[in-house]
């Protein structure tokens, strides 16, 4: 039977961590189901997703953890999604603006209101063009339950984009799939 496990990794940036984790789940008769990895500031983060035997997942649990000496940590936690669950609406968010402290606690706290999950969120601040200032860029794919008022979140949005001062994009997935 066949095991799947989710995993975070961090450590200092530097070449072949992302072998050093690869070759010990290949060595072990894993699958590398999915990932996603980044360069953050100087360390290297990363979540990934494996199938493993049952009979060998402690065994690549134990030689996961004998990175730490070479300066890698990696957690793994069985996924108890592996039948995949039920999700919602699919909605995608898009913030862009000058950034300020508070902008992903604002738009997280009201998500979280309305029961909306976070499935995936990429944030980044660069320079804008023509000023230099700050510029935050967030983009977001959301699971919105059925029992959510879609409407009424948008508005709420809206009304919070305003006081951040910052443009928002709140679109559904079948309406963006028409517009390409």
């Amino acid at each position: 039977m066949q095991h799947r496990l989710v995993m975070t990794i961090i450590g200092l940036d530097r070449p072949g961590l992302v072998d050093s984790v690869a070759s010990l789940v290949a060595e072990h008769g894993g699958n590398w189901l999915e990932s996603r990895m980044s360069r953050l500031g100087g360390h290297f983060a990363g979540i990934l997703r494996v199938e493993v035997a049952a009979e060998k997942q402690q065994a690549l649990a134990e030689a996961l953890e004998s990175l730490k000496a070479k300066g890698l940590s990696v957690i793994a936690h069985p996924d108890p999604a592996a039948e995949e669950t039920a999700g919602g609406q699919l909605v995608f968010l898009e913030i862009i603006g000058q950034d300020r402290p508070g902008i992903v606690r604002e738009i997280s706290h009201a998500l979280a209101d309305y029961g909306v999950n976070v499935e995936e969120l990429h944030t980044e601040c660069t320079s804008a063009a023509m000023s230099g200032e700050s510029l935050f860029k967030a983009h977001a794919k959301l699971s919105v339950p059925e029992s959510c008022n879609t409407t009424e979140l948008r508005r709420r949005l809206e009304r919070i984009a305003e006081d951040l001062i910052v443009d928002i994009n709140f679109e559904e997935a079948a309406a963006r799939e028409q517009s390409v």
